[in-house]
């Protein structure tokens, strides 16, 4: 009998057909696809505690119009309903832009152990990113998610420049051959007021080049992989079996 895995999108724009040739690479999955806001938070919630697997390719939380964001934390039955999958041990794997998703709900990122910011606030500047980047993928550690790849291998994908935490995480994958600098990216706020691909004026910290890794402060697994910006990516076989790896490490099938 298959296993469930319940996927969730939506809030930011991706190509819905090589995504959906990607989700049905991952093996014998018994796939629920549900996209914000269409799902609905009460149906995610639900579909959360009962899922064997787990991927947010979402960026919930944010209306765009007229130069500006709002956010808005997630309803409270979906918080219960993540926090409650953790406490019982099942995990979940974060895909890409999910980063920047329920931007004020500081637990998520907590457990994440980063954050991309598309406005300036308390934490400092709004954070950097940088489409079609060609890098070598650098496997760091001998690990569930990880085992069998490359000890590198190539990828051309969107990076971000954002506070990455490190100390709450263990690196599984670093991007080399690009500097994690201010000057090789773009400001995500003046992408937001309608000023695409600039980084005029706009200073950021030098960020981690770590682009895997599995949380250190959540109760069950959970690993982030950045990459997933698009078709290229999506075929990389590299990164396939390391997402299928993931989802099955996270549902605690090899955890």
């Amino acid at each position: 009998m298959a296993r469930s895995l319940l996927v969730l999108s939506g809030g930011h724009p991706y190509e819905e057909g090589p995504f959906a040739e990607l989700l049905g690479a991952l093996g014998e999955w018994e796939i629920t696809h549900l996209v914000h806001p269409e799902g609905g938070e009460a149906d995610a919630a639900q579909a959360i505690r009962a899922a064997d697997a787990l991927l947010f390719y979402d960026m919930a939380g944010y209306s765009f119009g007229g130069g500006t964001v709002t956010m808005r934390p997630p309803s409270p039955a979906l918080r219960e309903a993540l926090t409650s999958r953790f406490a019982c041990g099942k995990g979940a794997v974060a895909m890409h832009h999910a980063l920047a998703g329920w931007a004020e709900w500081p637990e998520w990122h907590d457990w994440l152990g980063g954050q991309f910011h598309y406005q300036p606030g308390p934490h400092g500047l709004d954070s950097g990113y940088r489409h079609d980047v060609a890098y070598e993928a650098r496997i760091l550690a001998d690990h569930p998610v990880t085992r069998g790849l490359p000890e590198t291998f190539p990828v051309t994908d969107e990076l971000y420049l954002c506070p990455i935490d490190e100390r709450a995480l263990t690196p599984l994958v670093r991007a080399e051959g690009f500097g994690f600098t201010a000057d090789n990216f773009y400001s995500a706020a003046q992408a937001v007021a309608g000023a695409m691909f600039s980084n005029a004026g706009w200073e950021h910290p030098e960020g981690s080049n770590c682009i895997a890794w599995e949380s250190r402060t959540c109760p069950a697994p959970l690993v982030y992989l950045q990459f997933g910006d698009g078709p290229a990516t999506y075929a990389n076989p590299h990164v396939r079996q390391m997402l299928a790896q993931a989802l099955g490490y996270t549902s605690g099938g090899t955890a």
